[in-house]
């Protein structure tokens, strides 16, 4: 009896088996049919995701243009040097690390006593800064907060190059 209970089991078993494996190769095999049957559907949808992939590329392009006027006053290697830095010390994975690229960071700049404003209100004519800070404090406020809420808007340099303030504003 009891044989006859598992035979019965192992045959139901082997049976869902069975109709699960031919269920699975009638989905596919429809898959395929459906998409033989209907090349129209499958052209427009090739139109549609090239007509996607353009006005997503026209899109970027538009917003990197956008972030190029804003930032005209900036040169980009600089500027995307600094933001890169700031993005490292608020992202780093540890207290070591974010002094290490706080160390180099400082080393753009005339001193650790460097002046960074913060822009809280512009309309296009009037700007409001918060109270000002140095670069070092900043940098360190960064590496607690763990989040760098600021991009940078503008900077002004000495005649060696070197940083003597910094201007940065909600991203």
């Amino acid at each position: 009896m009891i044989k006859n209970i598992l035979s019965n089991s192992l045959f139901r078993i082997c049976t869902l088996l069975l109709l699960v494996t031919l269920s699975v190769s009638a989905c596919k095999s429809k898959k395929k049919v459906a998409d033989v049957t209907s090349p129209e559907i499958t052209n427009v949808s090739e139109s549609d995701e090239d007509e996607d992939a353009k006005a997503a590329e026209e899109a970027a392009r538009i917003a990197r243009e956008n972030a190029a006027k804003k930032a005209s006053n900036i040169p980009v290697p600089v500027a995307k040097k600094i933001s890169n830095y700031l993005d490292a010390i608020s992202a780093a994975p540890s207290i070591n690390s974010a002094n290490t690229s706080i160390m180099e960071l400082l080393g753009m700049f005339e001193s650790k006593n460097t002046p960074v404003l913060i822009v809280i209100y512009d309309d296009g004519v009037d700007i409001d800064y918060d109270e000002p800070t140095t670069i070092e404090k900043y940098l360190n406020y960064l590496k607690d907060q763990k989040k760098n809420p600021n991009g940078l808007r503008d900077y002004k340099t000495n005649a060696a190059g070197k940083i003597t303030e910094l201007e940065l504003g909600k991203k």
